[in-house]
């Protein structure tokens, strides 16, 4: 089946728009997926949130590894794609799956044999660790269910789709907001099981997103293959995978670990400010969701027109998008200085979470914008095959300026002190990497 350049030739203000409005929507299904999760476990009380929020910086660094895998595949698909080698397509889709299937299995086998040692190291105390225990061991064995979909639903946006990404989003999230309260509380003839519950609702509702890009890859997109190739064959496809991937999965890790590091932080004041922690920064990707849409949309938009030769129409993406990005951020900074008490309210009536939350939700919005350039300026930058520019950028904004700041805040003023060090980050990383891309831009088109 040959797969059409969908993406070179079109008005690129409104081919961007057309890309990016549907992916919002999932988006923002998978912010409510994280949130509906939040939300139901808060309710069995601070403790059980705040044994959620210590899985996040695990949660997260498999997310992240699937996402550096699905820019990767994003990356060498659309490119091909773009540059008409329509053979190569199903080839490189097929084996990044494979590739997709190994890394699940080490990370299982590693995960379950290291729940205890971790999570003390993050400071889980002696009563929140069962609590971790009975989320995570479900929850590491759905990790296949994580990654495939990730993985493919990026190959599928490689082609210029993506409604059907997003609609793959909605179908996992609607499966996993019926079954969370059901599960978790035991609602009918379903058992309570509390965080166990939460787990395999998750499990149950990313299977469903499995089955169903599996089908859209095979069935309606013909970009899967039977043929078994030579093992060197396959390597190569990893190899152009990984690439990208992997410096990109490295990048996305980042984030996590200090997380990790910023939970280690603000656990020192108890788990009132975890459990804080844990809702507001659950909050902000749902005020980024239009950014990480639009990210999502330029990555493909970035690959085909680069397989075409057309660095004019990636120039002028980056300009809009960049634009759009610290205008977006304006807007998120407002809404969420004005509202941020009643949001907060709704995940905790507990006094202290509630205070901790609104400081966090009036502190680190102000660098939202600049946050948003850096983001599209990583994407840009992993698909122009410039990996490492993007991985120095985050290695930046996380242990250069964020965390040295954060201790130094924390010092300071608490808390509130670690919030502000993270807008300080995001506004001296964006401007930084706005200069750096366009740099790039110039000396390579």
């Amino acid at each position: 089946m040959t797969k059409e350049a969908r993406l070179i030739d079109p008005p690129v203000g409104g081919t961007l728009f057309r890309m990016t409005v549907p992916m919002i929507f999932g988006i923002l299904a998978m912010v409510a997926f994280h949130l509906t999760d939040t939300f139901f476990v808060a309710q069995l009380g601070t403790n059980a949130l705040a044994a959620m929020s210590f899985t996040f910086p695990v949660v997260f660094v498999i997310h992240s590894i699937s996402m550096g895998l699905g820019v990767g595949v994003s990356a060498v698909v659309s490119r091909v794609i773009g540059s008409g080698d329509h053979d190569q397509v199903r080839r490189l889709t097929t084996d990044s799956l494979v590739l997709a299937m190994l890394v699940v299995g080490f990370f299982v086998a590693t995960g379950l044999l290291t729940i205890d040692p971790l999570f003390r190291l993050l400071g889980a105390t002696d009563e929140i660790v069962p609590l971790i225990k009975s989320y995570m061991k479900i929850w590491y064995t759905g990790v296949l269910f994580v990654v495939i979909p990730m993985v493919g639903n990026s190959a599928i946006r490689a082609t210029g789709d993506t409604k059907t990404p997003s609609l793959i989003m909605v179908a996992a999230v609607t499966v996993n907001v019926i079954l969370d309260p059901l599960l978790i509380f035991g609602i009918g003839p379903f058992p309570r099981m509390e965080l166990a519950g939460a787990a395999l609702a998750t499990v149950f509702a990313r299977a469903t997103a499995l089955l169903v890009s599996l089908w859209v890859l095979g069935r309606r997109e013909r970009m899967l293959t039977l043929v078994l190739l030579p093992i060197r064959n396959l390597i190569r496809s990893w190899r152009s995978v990984l690439y990208i991937g992997l410096p990109t999965a490295g990048t996305n890790m980042i984030v996590p670990v200090a997380l990790g590091i910023i939970t280690r932080m603000v656990a020192e004041y108890g788990p009132q400010p975890v459990a804080a922690l844990g809702v507001a920064t659950r909050i902000d990707p749902f005020a980024l969701a239009v950014i990480f849409a639009l990210s999502a949309s330029l990555g493909p938009f970035v690959g085909q027109n680069l397989g075409a030769g057309r660095y004019d129409r990636i120039k002028l993406a980056v300009w809009y998008s960049h634009r759009f990005a610290v205008g977006w951020g304006l807007l998120m900074l407002a809404v969420l200085a004005l509202s941020a008490r009643p949001i907060a309210s709704l995940f905790s009536d507990t006094p202290a979470v509630v205070d901790t939350t609104v400081h966090y939700l009036r502190l680190v919005p102000i660098g939202y914008g600049l946050q948003g350039v850096l983001l599209l300026s990583n994407m840009t930058l992993n698909i122009l095959k410039k990996p490492l520019h993007a991985a120095s950028l985050n290695l930046t904004q996380m242990f250069v300026l964020y965390i040295p700041l954060a201790f130094i805040g924390s010092r300071l003023m608490g808390v509130p002190g670690i919030f502000g060090a993270a807008a300080v980050a995001n506004i001296v990383a964006g401007t930084v990497a706005f200069f750096w891309l366009r740099r790039v831009l110039a000396r390579e088109g």
